[in-house]
This record gives C-alpha cells, sequence and structure tokens, in this order.
C-alpha cells in the first residue's frame, strides 16, 4: 500500500495525551524520557495532568505534541510496522516532527526547536494586538482580497489553506477585525476570531523566523528518509538546505495544507496515517479529497487497528 503519514499541529493537545501509550510501550515511555531529558523540564507531569492552561500555552503545547506524536510512531515500530510512506507532511508544528520522523532531526533537537519556536512565538507580538479568524465558505481569492483590503489598517494575511472554503487568517487584531466583517458582507457561512495565543503565520512572525534560522545552526541535520512535503511550497523538499528554507519561511507564511495533500494524492498516494493526538487531519484530508482513506492513531487502541489498515486490512 502506498500511504503518506501526517503529524498533528498546535490545538490538537489533549491533558492526558499518551499516559496509555507510556505505560504500555517501551518505546514511547523512551520518547518521552528522552523529550524531557532534552528540555530539562517536567514535560510528563505537564502533559498527563495539566492543567489544561498550562498544556495550552505555546512552549509547552508544541514539544507536547511532538512527544506525543512521535511516542505514536515509535509504537507503530515497535509492533513491528516497518515504516515505507511514500511522503511525510505535517500542519505547522507537525512540520518539525515529520522531520524527526524521517531522520532529518533528533528527537532531542525537534524538541528543543519547538519548545524555542513556542516561546518565541509567545513573545513576537504582545497578548491582545495580534488575532486570527477561521472563514468558512468562501474561495481563497475571495479571502485574500479581502485580506489586502483589511491590511490598509494592519498586518492582515492568510495563515493556512486548510481545506476547501476553510481558510485562517492572521495578523493585528484591529485588521483582523476588519477582515472578518468583510467576509460576512461577502457571504462567508462563518467567520470567526479564534482563541489564539499569537497570530502565527503572518508577517508579525518574521522576527521568531530569523531566530530560529540562528538556532538551526545549533542542530545536526540529515537528508530525510522519506521525503517532505513542505507547508511553505505544497512540495517535496528533500535536502537540507531547502528544508530549512523552508521551515523558516513557514514560521510568517501561510501553511498550504490543501496543497500539500493534493500534491500526493496526484502523485497516486490515497492513504493517510495521521500521528499524534486529535484527528483534525484527517477530517481536513477528506474534505480535501472524499476518496481518500484516513486513520488516525492517537491512543494505544488505534495501534493495531492502523497495523491492519497498512496491511490492507481495512
Amino acid at each position: 500500500m502506498k500511504y503518506a503519514v501526517v503529524f498533528p499541529g498546535q490545538g490538537a493537545q489533549e491533558v492526558g495525551m499518551g499516559k496509555k501509550l507510556f505505560e504500555r510501550y517501551a518505546t514511547a515511555k523512551e520518547v518521552f524520557e528522552r523529550a524531557e531529558s532534552a528540555l530539562g523540564f517536567d514535560l510528563k507531569e505537564i502533559i498527563f495532568n495539566g492543567p489544561d492552561e498550562e498544556l495550552k500555552k505555546t512552549e509547552y503545547a508544541q514539544p507536547a505534541i511532538l512527544t506525543m506524536s512521535m511516542a505514536v510512531f515509535r509504537c507503530l515500530e515497535e509492533e513491528g510496522v516497518h515504516f515505507e510512506p511514500q511522503y511525510v507532511a505535517g500542519h505547522s508544528l507537525g512540520e518539525y516532527t515529520a522531520l524527526v520522523a524521517s531522520g532529518t532531526l533528533s528527537l532531542e533537537d525537534g524538541v528543543r526547536l519547538v519548545h524555542l519556536r513556542g516561546r518565541l512565538m509567545q513573545e513576537a507580538v504582545p497578548i491582545g494586538k495580534g488575532s486570527m479568524a477561521a472563514i468558512i465558505g468562501l474561495e481563497r481569492e475571495t479571502v485574500l482580497s479581502i485580506c489586502e483590503s483589511a491590511s490598509a489598517t494592519g498586518v492582515c494575511q492568510a495563515a493556512n489553506f486548510n481545506a476547501p472554503g476553510q481558510i485562517v487568517i492572521s495578523g493585528g487584531r484591529e485588521a483582523v477585525d476588519m477582515a472578518v466583517a468583510m467576509c460576512k458582507d461577502a457571504g462567508a457561512k462563518r467567520a470567526l476570531p479564534l482563541k489564539v495565543s499569537a497570530p502565527f503565520h503572518c508577517s508579525l512572525m518574521r522576527p521568531v523566523a530569523d531566530r530560529l534560522l540562528e538556532s538551526f545552526k545549533e542542530c545536526s541535520w540529515k537528508d530525510p528518509e522519506w521525503p517532505l512535503v513542505a507547508n511553505v511550497s505544497g512540495k517535496t523538499e528533500s535536502d537540507v538546505e531547502s528544508i530549512q528554507q523552508a521551515l523558516f519561511e513557514q514560521t510568517f507564511k501561510p501553511v498550504l495544507w490543501s496543497d500539500s495533500i493534493e500534491f500526493i494524492i496526484s502523485k497516486g498516494v490515497h492513504h493517510f496515517v495521521e500521528a499524534g493526538p486529535g484527528s483534525v487531519l484527517s477530517g481536513l484530508i477528506k474534505r480535501i479529497s472524499p476518496e481518500a482513506s484516513c486513520i488516525s492513531v492517537n491512543s494505544h487502541e488505534m495501534v493495531n487497528e492502523t497495523i491492519d489498515f497498512l496491511m490492507g486490512g481495512q
């Protein structure tokens, strides 16, 4: 079976995620302990016991989701699944997880990078000054035109092209609020602000990208074992230099998730394994391509079902 493995982004976190994996699988336990050692604080306590408000903090949510996702990935390997995906991809933060899974980054470098990424993102824009909003039911060109008009009052850009008719915008609060009103007037089914801590994937994040680029020099990089379909291009990036540039740019440019999935499907791959908490990406993939076959591995119960899926049992 030809398949791709995809990894979720921020917002998928949930208190208690991965605890049973940690208790049941030696490889999952190793992932959590290695990540915690690399970070130098009690990540397991935050993930397993919360409180929820602590886990939601960007600087903790990002390494927590990467760690949980990699624990799932390693559990599948422990159960005898030898991964040979045609592609790997991840939504925003999940792109870093995809690179750890494909051997481009070590787990230690991965969690340290996303912990730094989360902290820098939170510090980049004072709380209350930035905003993001979900726009449902408008064409891409319409949303882009509205963002351009709203930019007269501040930064307003498309941040995520998640699926046909599902776009997230990001920028300064006043400009985003204006764009939301304009989208409603243009006939959007829904246009509502999101409860986020910072305006991700817009030009306000450029200082974060510059800092991250410097931190890349402290990591050890290898060419990926499997092609990465990058957020910023919706196409494959297969060497370290292009991957680093893609990671740099995705910090302040939109996530082309719909484009990425369409690219994978255009190459004859119609099966997707979502490794990590939640099942948001599987839902988006089904909206992008109703014929796609998806399975979300977010618990120890799903590990064996996923093995059946990969062996053609579903």
